[in-house]
């Protein structure tokens, strides 16, 4: 990893968060059906579908009709008139669409029609089998269905930006560094670890030291752009994120 230039984020990077956030998302969605609203909702189901069927599952739903519910609901958040009204001073992406999930939620009627819900087409396919271990391993907790969506919430973001950094390595034909570095990303290291890990790939462990701190860095950077993502002002982000980890650590 001698060159950090393919792993930094370059402040013109920065200054796109704003550009390609999930409130450009939800706002091209709100302009109706096209191949590019379409598009933009696939983005928002395939990224945060788990929060939201975790979420109805704690509401006491079975797994067939979580997994039913939220089809649907991103189905309506296109069709209907959830977004065409949707602003980014809205605030926080993450609010709002568990405020939209329990207007849905609340206004839902008899399921026993299915051939009509989200007009017989479903958006993606959702792997039950993976949200249901997922919500197995979570649904211990003593959480409430909203903590625990925020909780997923943060999760889910700190997974996409691991998978961000990841694809740059690889990308940068650095997989096999990033398989053995991965694990710094927690503080909790020694001299000893960095020492094993350079014999592995015959850096120096000086060499590896310089590593894990780009990666670290690099990690935190990505951590933002998520964040940043999904708040409709700059000045949100360190609030977000303090909150989100708050969250994580109870």
């Amino acid at each position: 990893m001698s060159s950090a230039n393919n792993l930094e984020t370059s402040a013109e990077g920065r200054a796109q968060w704003f550009a390609t956030t999930h409130w450009s998302v939800v706002l091209t969605a709100g302009q109706g059906a096209s191949p590019d609203a379409e598009a933009a909702l696939e983005k928002l189901c395939r990224a945060y579908w788990y929060p939201l069927y975790a979420y109805i599952r704690r509401q006491g739903r079975s797994p067939h009709d979580a997994q039913d519910l939220t089809q649907e609901f991103f189905a309506r958040l296109l069709e209907g008139n959830y977004l065409k009204s949707v602003q980014r001073e809205k605030g926080k992406f993450r609010s709002f669409l568990l405020a939209s999930l329990n207007h849905f939620l609340a206004n839902e009627r008899a399921r026993d029609h299915a051939a009509k819900r989200g007009g017989g087409k479903a958006l993606l396919s959702l792997d039950e089998h993976i949200g249901e271990d997922l919500f197995a391993l979570e649904s211990s907790t003593h959480d409430s269905p909203a903590q625990a969506f925020d909780r997923r919430w943060a999760i889910t973001l700190l997974e996409r930006a691991f998978a961000q950094v990841r694809e740059e390595f690889a990308t940068a034909g650095k997989k096999e560094v990033f398989d053995h570095l991965k694990n710094f990303l927690a503080e909790d290291t020694s001299a000893g670890d960095y020492a094993a890990v350079a014999h592995k790939l015959g850096m120096t462990a000086g060499a590896v030291t310089v590593a894990v701190h780009r990666l670290r860095h690099r990690y935190r950077e990505a951590t933002r752009a998520e964040v940043a993502h999904t708040v409709a002002d700059i000045h949100e982000i360190d609030d977000e994120i303090r909150y989100l980890f708050t969250i994580l650590a109870q």
